[in-house]
C-alpha cells in the first residue's frame, strides 16, 4: 500500500474517532444534565410580571430536574443587561432566561446597539405564557364600543391622549399600531410607569391606556374606567365579556404579549429537549395555569420549531410599525 493512502486511511481514523468522542462527550452530558444548580436569569427587577413567571415555574423545574433551580434579577438598560448575559453564558442548559415581546423583540429594534441578536444567539425551547392588553378609557368618555371610540378619535383628530410606562414599551407600540391600522390622531403620552399613567387615566388626565390585565379589572367592576377590548387574539378569562380587539371589528390591530423560556444558542438539543418536556409538564398543572389567569396571561406552550418562528415573525411586524410611527427613543 503506497504511503500517501495509509496515511489518509490513519487520517479518516483518527477523525472519525474525534468525532464519537465529541459525540459521546455530548451525550453523556445530556444524559447527566444538570449536574449543578440552574439559574434563570430575569433582565427585570423583583415583582415584575417575568419575575414573577419565572419564581412560579421555578420549583417545580427543581422538582422535574432534581437540581435547584434560581431566579436572578439582572435589570438594567430595559432588559438588554439580562438578556446579553444569558445570551453569552456557557451553553450547557444550566444558564436559562425568560424572552418575552419587549426584550426580545422591540427593545432590538428601537435600540441599534443592542449587544446580543435575537434571532442568532439564543435557543427558543417553548412559550410559557401568552397575555394581552386591554384598552381601558376614562368614564366621560361616551364611546361604549370600541368602533365608538375610533369614530370620535376621527371626529376629534389630536383630541383624545393615550397613555404608556414609556416610549418603546410594548403599551406604546399596542396603541402606534391601533393608529395605524384605524387611521387615527390619538397623541401619545408617555410616563415614568404604568401606574402613574393610570393614576393620570383616573383623574381625567388622559382619555385612554393601553395596559396589562390585573391593574385595571378593580378599576373596571368600581365603575371608574371603561374596557372596551383586549388586543389579543383570545378573550381574557378574567374578563370574559371582553371582545378581542379583531372581534370589535380591528383584526389588524391585534397584538398579544408573549412570554418563553430560552438558552444559549449552542445548548445540545438533547438538554433543550429535556427543558421543554418540564415545561410542558408545568404548564399542565391546575395551579399554575390558575396563577397565571390572575396575572392576566394564559399558560401556554409551543415547539421550538414554533417559538423561532413566532420571533421571526414578531421582528418583521414590529421593525414595520416602528419605522411607519417614526418611533425613536432618547
Amino acid at each position: 500500500m503506497r504511503r500517501s493512502a495509509f496515511n489518509g486511511i490513519k487520517a479518516f481514523i483518527a477523525l472519525t474517532a474525534g468525532t464519537l468522542a465529541v459525540l459521546s462527550a455530548t451525550t453523556t452530558a445530556a444524559q447527566s444534565y444538570p449536574v449543578k444548580p440552574v439559574r434563570i436569569i430575569v433582565m427585570y427587577g423583583p415583582g415584575s410580571t417575568i419575575d414573577i413567571m419565572a419564581r412560579l415555574i421555578a420549583p417545580k423545574l427543581t422538582e422535574g430536574l432534581g437540581q435547584p433551580v434560581i431566579v436572578e434579577n439582572r435589570a438594567g438598560a430595559g432588559g438588554a443587561i439580562g438578556m446579553d448575559m444569558a445570551a453569552k453564558a456557557p451553553p450547557d442548559g444550566h444558564t436559562l432566561t425568560i424572552g418575552a415581546t419587549g426584550p426580545s423583540v422591540t427593545n432590538p429594534l428601537l435600540y441599534p446597539k443592542t449587544p446580543f441578536d435575537p434571532l442568532r444567539d439564543f435557543a427558543y425551547i417553548s412559550l410559557i405564557a401568552t397575555g394581552p392588553a386591554v384598552i381601558a378609557v376614562h368614564p366621560s368618555i361616551p364611546s361604549k364600543t370600541l368602533k365608538e371610540l375610533v369614530a370620535l378619535a376621527k371626529s376629534r383628530p389630536g383630541q383624545l391622549n393615550y397613555g404608556t410606562p414609556g416610549v418603546g414599551t410594548s403599551p406604546h407600540l399596542a396603541g402606534e399600531l391601533f393608529k395605524q391600522v384605524t387611521s387615527t390622531s390619538i397623541v401619545h403620552v408617555p410616563y415614568k410607569g404604568n401606574a402613574e399613567a393610570i393614576t393620570d387615566l383616573l383623574g381625567g388626565q388622559i382619555s385612554i391606556v393601553f395596559t396589562g390585565v390585573p391593574p385595571v379589572v378593580p378599576l373596571m367592576q368600581s365603575g371608574k374606567v371603561k374596557l372596551l377590548a383586549t388586543t389579543g387574539d383570545q378573550r381574557v378569562p378574567a374578563i370574559p365579556d371582553l371582545p378581542t380587539i379583531a372581534e370589535a371589528g380591528f383584526p389588524g390591530a391585534a397584538m398579544g404579549i408573549w412570554y418563553g423560556l430560552v438558552a444559549p444558542a449552542a445548548t445540545p438539543k438533547d438538554i433543550l429537549a429535556r427543558l421543554h418536556k418540564e415545561i410542558t409538564r408545568i404548564q399542565a398543572l391546575p395551579d399554575i395555569r390558575e396563577r397565571f389567569v390572575q396575572l392576566g396571561a394564559e399558560a401556554k406552550t409551543s415547539t421550538p420549531e414554533q417559538f423561532t418562528a413566532l420571533v421571526r415573525d414578531e421582528l418583521a411586524k414590529w421593525a414595520k410599525v416602528i419605522k411607519a410611527g417614526n418611533i425613536k427613543v432618547e
